[in-house]
């Protein structure tokens, strides 16, 4: 009985034509992987080549000098730095409670299927609409609506630095919430996609020992699904560091340093897009040091999401 068993699940000898096809699926996998990883590489060498003369003028200095100066021949890249970090930080912080909470909206029974299938579709649509679009809408619309309300918060809380002058126009709080209307679709899509992945059986368990319906989001399915939801978010916020068109159509391109959200401002994209087709000498590889600071602290984003996401997962 043993050796009839034993005859019974024996592996069988694969064909040379299926392990072919397993041997060549292998190859193709491992060569797109390593033709990623080649590009990754290049275009990290080209821009770290093209600023070592900045860095070898500048040193650390370039990240907290706010001139910057072609005639002079004197650059800095604070201004855009400062600009690149607040408005994606602010942007990502306004958009983390709409982005999640429309994403409970969408796939909680709560309210009416129509409106909830009404919802995603808008979602969806704000994904595909283009930037150089938003841009356009801001400058014409949102920023002008917007003015008068900026004005009131200036003359209520001047005496704070962030809101130390008065708006005149494009300025970094437009930028801002342009930012946070792009990076929505992104934590919504990503948050809907890791709740529908919680198990029903756990919403099964909270309401059969008497939970609430926001006892059992708020206490089971979000800490299930957080994970995912943090991964969506630093993703976002990937997404808010380079953005560029939009960016650069309403954040007002002042290369003149000021605490303020209010007042026009800076970031290395928009810096970048603005500056590179005119730039010669010394000029150029400074743009190319700002680049290259640009792509670190978007290492540094994907690097702090990776562990962040793992440590939830394991505490999850």
């Amino acid at each position: 009985m043993s050796n009839g068993n034993s005859a019974k699940f024996a592996l069988r000898e694969r064909p040379a034509a299926e392990r072919f096809v397993d041997e060549g699926f292998r190859n193709v996998a491992v060569a797109m992987a390593s033709i990623v990883a080649v590009v990754l590489l290049g275009i990290f060498l080209v821009i770290l080549s093209g600023s070592l003369e900045s860095m070898g003028r500048y040193g650390l200095n370039f990240l907290f000098i706010s001139e910057w100066n072609p005639v002079t021949d004197k650059y800095g890249a604070f201004t855009a730095i400062y600009g690149t970090l607040v408005s994606s930080l602010a942007a990502i912080i306004i958009a983390i409670p709409l982005g999640v909470g429309t994403a409970i909206f969408i796939t909680e029974d709560i309210f009416p299927s129509t409106a909830r299938y009404i919802l995603g579709m808008t979602v969806e649509l704000l994904a595909a609409i283009p930037s150089v679009v938003l841009g356009l809408w801001a400058i014409f619309v949102m920023e002008p609506f917007l003015r008068p309300i900026l004005n009131e918060l200036h003359t209520k809380f001047g005496w704070i630095p962030f809101f130390s002058t008065a708006p005149i126009g494009p300025g970094m709080a437009p930028a801002i919430l342009i930012l946070v209307i792009m990076i929505l679709p992104i934590i919504t899509s990503i948050s809907r996609d890791s709740l529908i992945q919680v198990p029903q059986r756990l919403r099964e368990a909270a309401y059969g020992i008497g939970a609430t319906r926001w006892t059992a989001i708020l206490k089971i399915i979000l800490p299930a699904a957080i994970s995912g939801i943090a991964g969506g978010v630093l993703l976002a916020l990937g997404r808010a560091l380079g953005e560029t068109m939009a960016v650069t159509m309403i954040i007002g391109n002042s290369l003149n340093f000021s605490w303020s959200i209010l007042a026009p401002g800076n970031t290395i994209s928009a810096m970048l897009a603005n500056q590179f087709g005119e730039a010669d000498g010394s000029q150029v590889s400074s743009l190319m040091y700002a680049a290259f600071v640009l792509m670190i602290i978007t290492l540094g984003v994907n690097i702090i999401a990776q562990w962040i996401v793992k440590k939830l997962s394991l505490k999850y």
